[in-house]
């Protein structure tokens, strides 16, 4: 890793966060510097994080000459002042990340773990559009080859891009005491429902996989909040309601379809068809059908789980109380094709029981 930052202290809590993490870092205060260290460096660098207001030559200047001489190095803007005009320039420039100080570890450590897994893939697409360009020079006969090659690529890639989801998805379950078992329910539940609005296999496939990140901002929620065993104050109530903003903020901006459903799922879960959820009180059908199938599927689950502030309901009590928010908090749609799968529901209520 390369920090360029003409702030020692930044430079040196940036290196301890990346270094806990396993990775090893060097340090640069200005964009010739950095240079430097890019020319002489023989096994080179996975990320560049670069800060973007520098003396001398600014750190957008150094992202773009970089990136032209050195594309094996992916790249990640960090700034003190909040300027949307300012990251949509650097991710113009092919940053694949933009953090405002001050920032969370865990949120330094997300972007990262994005930028290095994208950049990953941006190399190995490019490497099969490589190879099946000579392939074609070369030897027309070796196309179905390279094709059948790249569909198995595709599905090791869909593979990994579960896993990545799962592991970010756990972070943020850990710390508020829930369990793998949780993500597999939340995960089957909202699969059930898009297959029975008709979804396609591939969207299908996406709510399955998307699903379990719908919490991933919990991670930005205060311990004393989160882990409360008791009922929240209005204050400490607004503050838990951010986790859907923290969420889509982590989440938005990518152009990975899965990622880009991901982010409208955190933010959309909590919002209620009357209007009055949260963040934007949508109400109806602006809410996103992911989201309103994403709520119903969480509330069920939450009902039926033990918390941290009172023990689980059973499935009929869970049922009754939810159908009394028929039409409130849920699209009466959803619900009721959620209600109407209940067989399917407990087997998968059954199959992930918390132990």
């Amino acid at each position: 890793m390369l920090v360029v930052d003409d702030e020692p202290q930044v430079q040196q809590l940036i290196a301890r966060i990346l270094e806990r993490h396993g990775f090893r870092c060097e340090l640069a205060s200005s964009a010739d510097e950095a240079r430097k260290l890019l020319e002489s460096r023989v096994e080179g660098f996975q990320l560049m994080l670069c800060d973007v207001n520098m003396p001398g030559e600014s750190g957008l200047e150094l992202l773009s000459t970089t990136l032209a001489s050195h594309p094996e190095v992916a790249a990640l803007m960090v700034t003190g002042a909040d300027d949307p005009k300012m990251a949509e320039n650097a991710i113009e420039l092919g940053a694949f990340g933009y953090l405002t100080k001050p920032f969370r570890p865990n949120e330094l450590m997300i972007n990262i773990v994005n930028a290095l897994h994208r950049h990953r893939l941006e190399l190995e697409n490019r490497a099969h559009r490589e190879m099946l360009e000579n392939a074609v020079e070369v030897r027309t006969s070796a196309l179905s080859e390279a094709v059948l090659h790249l569909q198995r690529s595709e599905q090791e890639l869909r593979t990994h891009q579960e896993e990545t989801v799962r592991r970010l998805s756990s972070m943020a379950e850990l710390r508020d005491l829930e369990t793998g078992r949780h993500l597999k329910r939340m995960s089957s539940y909202c699969e059930l429902l898009a297959e029975r609005f008709g979804f396609d296999r591939e969207r299908v496939e996406l709510m399955r996989i998307a699903s379990p990140m719908h919490d991933v901002g919990k991670i930005g929620i205060p311990d004393n909040i989160l882990l409360k065993p008791s009922t929240l104050t209005s204050e400490e109530r607004e503050v838990m309601q951010q986790h859907t903003v923290i969420g889509y903020r982590i989440l938005s901006g990518s152009e990975a379809e899965l990622l880009t459903l991901a982010a409208l799922l955190a933010w959309t879960h909590h919002e209620r068809f009357d209007g009055s959820g949260y963040p934007r009180q949508l109400a109806g059908e602006e809410i996103p059908i992911e989201g309103r199938i994403a709520a119903v599927a969480d509330v069920f689950d939450a009902l039926t789980s033990d918390r941290i502030y009172r023990p689980a309901f059973n499935v009929e009590e869970a049922v009754t109380m939810m159908r009394e928010q028929r039409g409130a908090h849920f699209d009466p749609e959803v619900l009721d094709r959620f209600l109407g799968a209940m067989e399917k529901v407990e087997e998968i209520r059954v199959g992930y029981e918390d132990q």
